[in-house]
C-alpha cells in the first residue's frame, strides 16, 4: 500500500518514509493532507508526532483528534540539522526555517540575529533559498543534495540526541499480538479537583508505564482539556483501560511496536 507522508522531496518525513517502506510513497504539502488520506482508506500514513527537543507536534496531535485513524506503528528518526549558506551566516538577510526546526536550532539561529522565516517543512526551507542568492535556510543534509546548497555550518541543532519519533498511521488498527505499546486519547468532560491524579492511579496501581502524558485544548472553551497517554503493554492493562472507561471519556488509538529503521 502507499505511503503519504510529507513533501517535498528531503523532508526528514520523506527520508525516513524512504528507508521504511522503499519506493512508494506519495508526498502531500500538510500533516492534515496526510492524514485525511490516510482517513480516506487510500493510503497509510507517516507523520511526526514528537521530538525530544521541540515536544509534541501540534498539527499531528490535532488530526488524531479529528479523523478516524489509528496509530500501527512507530520510528524514531535521529535528526541533524545543517545551515546552508552561501556567505557568512550572520551577514545574511533572511534563513529559512520550519517552526519545529527553528525550535530544535533555537541556540545558534537566535544567536545570528538574522530575520528568521518560517516555512512548511525543510525541504521547503531548501527550495525557497534556492531562489534568493543571499538567503540562507536550515535543511537536512538530503535536502541540501537535492536542492545543490552548499552547507556553512553543520549540526546546528541545540542537542546531539535531537531525536523525532514518528508514528505510522492506518484507517485500521493492527492486531495486538507483538505490540508493545498502546495510545489513548483521554476526554475527561467535566474539571474537578484530582482529576489527573486519579486518571495517573489508574496506571501507577497496576505497575503500568506511561512513556507520554501531553495535554492538548479540546476547543470547547478555556481550560477544557484533552490528554495523550502512551502506555506500555504490562499485565492489568486492559483492566486499566477499562477502569480509565468509567472515569472518562476513552478513544483507543491504536496498539503498536517499534519499527526499526534501515540505516
Amino acid at each position: 500500500m502507499t505511503v503519504a507522508t510529507l513533501g517535498p522531496a528531503g523532508t526528514v518525513s520523506h527520508e525516513l518514509a524512504a528507508r521504511l517502506y522503499g519506493d512508494d510513497i506519495e508526498l502531500l504539502p500538510t500533516i492534515r493532507a496526510i492524514i485525511k488520506r490516510v482517513a480516506s482508506g487510500g493510503a497509510k500514513g507517516l507523520v511526526p508526532i514528537e521530538n525530544s527537543e521541540a515536544g509534541g507536534v501540534g498539527e499531528t496531535l490535532q488530526g488524531l483528534m479529528e479523523f478516524d485513524v489509528s496509530i500501527t506503528g512507530e520510528a524514531y528518526m535521529p535528526v541533524r540539522h545543517h545551515l546552508a549558506a552561501r556567505g557568512d551566516p550572520a551577514r545574511l538577510p533572511v534563513i529559512y526555517a520550519h517552526p519545529q526546526t527553528h525550535e530544535q536550532c533555537s541556540v545558534l539561529l537566535d544567536g545570528l540575529g538574522v530575520e528568521v522565516v518560517h516555512t512548511s517543512s525543510n525541504a521547503a526551507s531548501a527550495m525557497a533559498m534556492q531562489r534568493e542568492s543571499r538567503a540562507g535556510a536550515v535543511v537536512s543534509e538530503t535536502a541540501a543534495r537535492i536542492y545543490g546548497l552548499p552547507i556553512a555550518v553543520r549540526d546546528v541543532q541545540n542537542s546531539r540526541d535531537n531525536t523525532t519519533r514518528f508514528v505510522e498511521i492506518s484507517a485500521l488498527p493492527r492486531e495486538i499480538a507483538g505490540a508493545t505499546k498502546c495510545s489513548l486519547l483521554v476526554d475527561p468532560e467535566l474539571d474537578r479537583v484530582g482529576l489527573l491524579a486519579d486518571i495517573l492511579a489508574v496506571f501507577a496501581r497496576r505497575g503500568i508505564n506511561l512513556t507520554r502524558i501531553e495535554s492538548r485544548p479540546s476547543r470547547r472553551g478555556m481550560g477544557k482539556y484533552l490528554f495523550f497517554i502512551d502506555m506500555e503493554i504490562a499485565e492489568g492493562w486492559r483492566e486499566a483501560k477499562e477502569e480509565l472507561k468509567s472515569m472518562t471519556t476513552v478513544r483507543e488509538l491504536g496498539c503498536y511496536a517499534r519499527m526499526e529503521v534501515p540505516i
